[in-house]
């Protein structure tokens, strides 16, 4: 802490094309960190469509950014979720000085007046925690699922199956939680509102930029667990999220490639391409017993089209692109007159 009683807080907010509602979440913010020291860092993810100079005339038109309260900049790239959080958090408070909490906000989400000092009193309370998130409704005040599960290769399974007595009896390997009705630890959460405390961020890193979109948060509570920080789900700390605004998710008519390559990512990343190889063939099992199902029930698969094709050969795709180094590598080199010593010395 800084004074030993109030933390400095970095908010991040990454911007891309929603503009009107990352103005919104500013607001909410700077309501949110009243009397909180530290500051608000937006970036905008190389929107292309004019967000950048509409947030800093409109941040400075408000006088946000009298005193460094908040600060507008620029990323030359779009590079996804942690790739423009990671940029906030580098770009720090404009005083130099280290924040005791990076804060991620979502675009789109708008936090209470005391969600943010609550996820704070949780962690100042819980020093074996080292991430904390919130409850999060929809404007309606409709509770969204943001507690989750590590994912494994049982819950692959499960989740494509999705049938009744497989649930049942892999039910403690389902990844989304029953909505907690009290402040509990779990293995992740969603990043639209969730404080992270500086000495994690020092210890394991930033958020891994190879994750496009997807996955990113579920990497960084896997990388705190395995270092010994835990993860809670604050109850008293309360956002309102649209969601999927950025992404478009709700309205896909297939899922994007990014979404695949994120998957890969993780199960590579945390526990080894065979591991991997495992995870994708329990999910084809899983919906090919699913789609089974629906040829003889009027049950229908709840999957966007043509997603286990697409899975399978994204997941065949990249053991060819991973394979193929390798026997570059090990192929004999032609032999040839600069390739040998004389006398046969090498």
């Amino acid at each position: 802490m800084t004074d030993g009683k109030t933390p400095l807080v970095l908010t991040a907010i990454v911007n891309y094309r929603t503009p009107d509602l990352t103005l919104r979440a500013v607001d909410a913010a700077l309501r949110a960190m009243q009397d909180i020291p530290g500051g608000i860092v937006v970036v905008d993810n190389d929107s292309g469509d004019g967000s950048y100079k509409n947030l800093v005339r409109e941040a400075e038109a408000r006088g946000w950014t009298e005193g460094g309260r908040v600060q507008v900049i620029s990323s030359p790239r779009n590079g996804g979720f942690g790739a423009g959080n990671n940029l906030a958090i580098r770009t720090g408070l404009p005083d130099g000085k280290k924040p005791d909490y990076v804060y991620i906000l979502n675009s789109d989400a708008f936090p209470a007046p005391d969600a943010l000092r609550a996820l704070i009193r949780r962690l100042g309370r819980s020093t074996w925690a080292g991430l904390a998130g919130s409850y999060i409704h929809g404007p309606k005040g409709d509770a969204h699922i943001t507690a989750f599960r590590f994912p494994s290769i049982a819950s692959e399974f499960e989740g494509a199956a999705c049938t009744g007595i497989i649930s049942r009896l892999l039910n403690r390997s389902i990844v989304p939680m029953p909505i907690p009705r009290q402040t509990q630890p779990v293995d992740w959460l969603a990043g639209a509102s969730l404080l992270i405390r500086r000495e994690v961020l020092d210890e394991v890193g930033l958020f891994d930029e190879g994750y496009f979109l997807y996955f990113e948060e579920t990497d960084l509570c896997r990388r705190a667990a395995r270092h010994g920080w835990a993860t809670l789900y604050v109850r008293e700390s309360a956002v309102t999220h649209i969601g999927s605004v950025s992404t478009g998710m709700k309205t896909w008519r297939r899922t994007p490639g990014y979404w695949y390559d994120s998957r890969l990512r993780y199960f590579v990343r945390n526990h080894g391409p065979a591991y991997a190889a495992l995870a994708t063939l329990a999910h084809v099992a899983g919906g090919a017993l699913l789609r089974l199902r629906c040829l003889v029930s009027d049950k229908r698969s709840a999957d966007p089209p043509r997603f286990l094709r697409d899975l399978i050969r994204h997941d065949l795709r990249a053991a060819m692109r991973a394979i193929a180094p390798r026997r570059v590598r090990l192929r004999k080199p032609a032999a040839g007159p600069a390739q040998h010593a004389p006398g046969g010395q090498r």
